[in-house]
């Protein structure tokens, strides 16, 4: 991870919580913010994966989406390096 880089843990958590966790650390991000590293596995499934290319795919604030190459972890694009 890069500087600027915020991280959240969304294992266990429903779409709405983490709808509720990725819109606040989206109202909180400031200049300092270039990405938000969000956690949601794949063993488990790919609902939240799935929900959160759609949910943030097109969202303002957000650049583009970049998914870890294990397939556990979205990165919330802000910024460029």
């Amino acid at each position: 991870m890069g500087p600027g880089t915020v991280t959240a843990d969304l294992h266990g958590k429903t779409k709405y919580q983490a709808r509720v966790t990725v819109d606040a650390l989206l109202r909180r991000a400031g200049g300092a913010t270039y990405r938000i590293r969000l956690i949601h596995g794949c063993h488990g499934g790919t609902e939240l994966r799935d929900f959160l290319r759609e949910e943030y795919g097109h969202h303002p604030k957000v650049k583009r989406l970049l998914l870890s190459p294990d397939g556990g972890a979205t990165e919330l694009v802000l910024r460029e390096y």
